[in-house]
C-alpha cells in the first residue's frame, strides 16, 4: 500500500468536489479500495499502486473536461468515470470552429467571414488589426483568441488595454478612486472576459495579474514578454500613442489592435494613429489587416441599418 498526494491545478475544487463535497462523496464510493481524503486543491490517496494510477488518470480526465468546457454535471463526472470499455471516448472530439468554451459550457465560435479570417491570420502573424464598425466581433473574437491562447499555455498573460480618450484622459472631474473613474470606461473588456472564464478563476487570474485591463497610457516604458496584447479602440490612440504601444511587442509576444476608424474621439487637430499605422506598416511580413463591414454585424439586425444609415449620410457629406 502506497500514498500520493494529487493536486487539482488550475481549478476551483468545487467545481469537481462540489459544495460542501457532495461529488466527493460519490467520488470516494466509485473507488472503494481507496482511502480518498481532500484538503483545499490537494486529494491524499492511500492504497495499492495501480488503484490509485487509475484515480488520478480520472481525475486528470476530470481537469481536462472542466478546462475545456468550465462546467462538468454530475452526469458528465459518472460518464467520465467509466471504464475504457464502457466509454471509449472519454472527451468529445473537439469542435474545430470553436475557439473555446465559455461561461457554464456555452461555445464561442467566429461567426462571419471576417471573424474567421481574424482567427486564421492570428496563426500566422503576432501583429494583427482588425478595423471596422462596431458590433462586428472584433474586439470579442480577439479576446477569445487570447483566452484560448492562455489556456493553452502559449502565454502567459492577457493584457488589455484602450486609450482613455473619452474621458480626455484627465479624470479628477469623475467620482471614485482611480479604479473606480476607469472602469466603467473599459467594462466592455470585462463583460468579453466575463463571458469566457468563471467569474471566480478571473478574479484569481487579475489578482495574480495573469489577465490585466489598463489604459493605454499604462503601456509606456513596459517590455511585454509572453503576452497576448489588445489595444481595443485604437482609432482615439495618437500617432505617437500606437508607435509607442507597438514597440512594448517582446518575445513571444502577439498583439491585436482593433479599431473604428469612422468613431474617432481625438480633437480635431488630432491624426488618429490607427489610420497611420495602417499606411506606414502596409507590407511588412508578420503585420496582417482584416477590415470588417457591415457584413459582419452580430448585434441586434437594426444596428446593420443604422451604421448602413450613417455611412450613407457621410458619403453625402464628403460631397
Amino acid at each position: 500500500m502506497i500514498e500520493k498526494v494529487i493536486y487539482l491545478e488550475g481549478v476551483e475544487p468545487v467545481d469537481i468536489l462540489g459544495v460542501n463535497n457532495s461529488r466527493f462523496e460519490r467520488i470516494r464510493t466509485l473507488f472503494p479500495r481507496l482511502k480518498i481524503l481532500s484538503r483545499g486543491d490537494e486529494l491524499k490517496v492511500s492504497g495499492e499502486e495501480s488503484d490509485i494510477e487509475e484515480f488520478e488518470n480520472k481525475i486528470d480526465l476530470l481537469v481536462s473536461y472542466l478546462h475545456r468546457y468550465n462546467k462538468i454535471s454530475s452526469e458528465d463526472m459518472d460518464e467520465l468515470f467509466l471504464s475504457e470499455e464502457e466509454n471509449p471516448n472519454k472527451l468529445k472530439p473537439e469542435d474545430k470552429d470553436v475557439l473555446l468554451y465559455g461561461e457554464s459550457g456555452r461555445p464561442v465560435r467566429a461567426q462571419t467571414t471576417n471573424q474567421k479570417l481574424l482567427v486564421e491570420e492570428s496563426a500566422k502573424s503576432d501583429l494583427l488589426f482588425a478595423i471596422g464598425p462596431a458590433g462586428t466581433g472584433k474586439t470579442y473574437t480577439a479576446i477569445a483568441l487570447a483566452v484560448r491562447s492562455l489556456k493553452r499555455q502559449e502565454v502567459k498573460r492577457i493584457i488589455l488595454t484602450r486609450p482613455a480618450v473619452e474621458a480626455g484622459e484627465r479624470l479628477g472631474f469623475l467620482p471614485g478612486d482611480f479604479k473606480e473613474k476607469l472602469d466603467p470606461y473599459l467594462q466592455p473588456l470585462y463583460d468579453a472576459l466575463n463571458d469566457m472564464i468563471p467569474s471566480r478563476k478571473l478574479k484569481t487570474f487579475m489578482e495574480e495579474g495573469t489577465i490585466q485591463i489598463a489604459p493605454l497610457a499604462y503601456m509606456r516604458g513596459r517590455t511585454l514578454d509572453n503576452a497576448f496584447v489588445i489595444l481595443d479602440e485604437a482609432q482615439n490612440a495618437t500617432h505617437n500613442q500606437l508607435k509607442m504601444f507597438l514597440t512594448r511587442m517582446g518575445r513571444n509576444a502577439r498583439f491585436i489592435v482593433t479599431g473604428d476608424i469612422t468613431q474617432i474621439d481625438l480633437p480635431k487637430n488630432q491624426d488618429s494613429g490607427l489610420i497611420m499605422a495602417e499606411k506606414i506598416l502596409e507590407g511588412i511580413r508578420g503585420i496582417s489587416v482584416i477590415h470588417f463591414d457591415q457584413r459582419d454585424i452580430v448585434r441586434h439586425r437594426l444596428v446593420k441599418s443604422i451604421v448602413d444609415a450613417y455611412n450613407k449620410e457621410d458619403k453625402k457629406v464628403k460631397k
